[in-house]
């Protein structure tokens, strides 16, 4: 009887664990990554009806109007400044982190958000395309912040069985993010010309829910054990992640870590760059974080309405076909989670930068050949699905994970920060360097795309190790075997001298 009613009690002490943690990846991920999706697709909506605006307003105070041109350099602005937003975002989210711990940063991040919304939802009422602007620019800073915080948070929140699928919920949310974004966008919903200001500041919504739920959940526990040394709050924020079970174990390698580190402080990005210690952990989150903008699959997007036109969908419908783009992100993204502590992280980044490398070929062929063979089209519009279905499956996210499992503690703050820093900055040279490579390469403009992703798998392929269920001390070892190769190769080799003594 008494191990029946153990058993019952370890079914619900289980139970109550999947749900606390569940509902610290929701609180995290509504206001975390999903707003950086979802402000990347609104935008896209009431391009027509923006621009419309930008002339209308510039007319009312000038009594001339703007030529077309500086119509679209003012609106190139508008969609550019959220990546400059996200690099600012980007560079302050490690001492957020440090200073204020991990979910009061993404907490405190919604100030962005409300701001945003405030710019954005007035600005036609102000008659101001200058509040568009600053809207951008607040929620690129909160995309920033939380696709840096939010990971780590859940990172150092899960248990390392299932770390690496936690973690990835961050790639899941912002591919929901995006469907959510382009189906609100929809003319029948807020994407209609009278509507667009309340779909720019329709993003203060995720904000909310975030405010209201993720107070009543735990701080990340190697935040509060190692970052502030309280071991009691640490045990606390434990027992509401796992119940009353059997801590000792997780608690040993966290205080293993702590002991490790002792005496340190949180690590710069410049002080990073100077530890050799972590040279190949740097170089590969430096690979990684870069490939995910220069290979080229937001680029995708800006492809798709071409495609569809030429396969012969009619205009009118294209918008509901674009949803089916950020659908195939979203269930590649969830497929991802389901089988990244099965296949592992290496080959999942391997793999989709292997079969991107083959898309962006295939596409390149059907491009050149769309005017002379009927079927090319469809083709083409197959090679989108595949390419985003590709890049989702593993380094969408995967990459993200990363820095959570080959930095520690002091260092992990630093990396985001890097890894941040690349994405942003590469997603606007990108947005900037796109039309530009279009024009000159014509359709081999994926060219550039191809020999990133070919020289990435090859990275992965040779350099980067498997971290699948190892703790931070064993993937530390793996990585020193090549940071400290020449002292290793030192330390084994013997002379002639040293080999003839010991033998004696």
């Amino acid at each position: 009887m008494e191990e029946e009613e153990e058993g019952l009690n370890g079914g619900a002490q289980a139970q109550l664990q999947g749900k606390v943690l569940f509902l610290t990846i929701c609180a995290a991920g509504i206001g975390g990554t999903f707003q950086y999706g979802y402000n990347i697709s609104i935008i896209n909506a009431p391009t027509t009806y923006i621009q419309t605006f930008i002339n209308e307003t510039w007319l009312q105070r000038t009594g001339a109007s703007l030529e077309s041109g500086v119509i679209l350099l003012v609106w190139s602005f508008i969609v550019s400044v959220y990546s400059l937003g996200g690099l600012t975002g980007a560079l302050i989210a490690g001492p957020m982190a440090i200073k204020l711990g991990r979910k009061t940063s993404l907490l405190l991040n919604n100030v962005f958000v409300i701001i945003a919304a405030v710019l954005s939802g007035f600005s036609r009422m102000a008659k101001s395309f200058e509040m568009i602007m600053l809207g951008r620019f607040f929620i690129g800073i909160n995309a920033g912040v939380s696709m840096n915080i939010q990971p780590m948070y859940l990172g150092e929140s899960a248990p390392k069985k299932v770390r690496g699928a936690v973690t990835l919920t961050s790639a899941s949310f912002t591919a929901l993010g995006l469907v959510l974004g382009q189906v609100v966008g929809l003319r029948e919903l807020l994407g209609g010309e009278e509507s667009w200001p309340l779909l720019l500041a329709s993003n203060v919504v995720p904000g909310l829910i975030q405010l209201i739920t993720l107070p009543w959940l735990p701080e990340s526990p190697r935040y509060l054990l190692i970052d502030r040394g309280d071991k009691e709050s640490c045990i606390r924020a434990l027992q509401k992640l796992r119940g009353n079970g059997e801590l000792s174990s997780e608690l040993e390698e966290m205080l293993a870590e702590q002991a490790a580190i002792k005496g340190q402080r949180a690590k710069s990005p410049w002080e990073l760059f100077q530890n050799p210690a972590v040279r190949w952990q740097l170089i590969s989150i430096i690979v990684l974080s870069s490939a995910m903008q220069l290979c080229g699959n937001d680029s995708m997007y800006f492809y798709a309405s071409y495609v569809f036109q030429e396969a012969g969908i009619p205009y009118d419908t294209i918008q509901y076909v674009i949803i089916g783009t950020g659908c195939c992100e979203l269930i590649t993204a969830v497929t991802c989670n389901a089988i990244i502590e099965h296949a592992g992280r290496r080959l999942l980044i391997l793999g989709g930068y292997s079969l991107m490398a083959v898309w962006a070929i295939i596409f390149m062929v059907a491009l050149s050949q769309q005017s002379q063979i009927s079927w090319m089209p469809y083709l083409s519009m197959a090679c989108i699905f595949a390419y985003i279905l590709s890049f989702g499956i593993g380094p969408a996210g995967v990459t993200g994970v990363l820095p959570t499992e080959i930095f520690d503690q002091m260092s992990r703050p630093a990396a985001y920060m890097i890894c941040g820093s690349l994405i942003w900055s590469n997603l606007f040279t990108v947005g900037m360097a796109f039309p530009f490579i279009v024009e000159g390469l014509a359709h081999f403009c994926y060219l550039p795309f191809f020999t990133v992703c070919v020289c990435t798998a090859l990275y992965v392929g040779f350099f980067l190790p498997e971290t699948k269920g190892k703790t931070l001390l064993e993937i530390s070892n793996e990585f020193n075997k090549r940071n400290f190769k020449a002292q290793t190769c030192e330390r084994f080799w013997k002379g002639p001298e040293e080999i003839k003594s010991t033998m004696l």
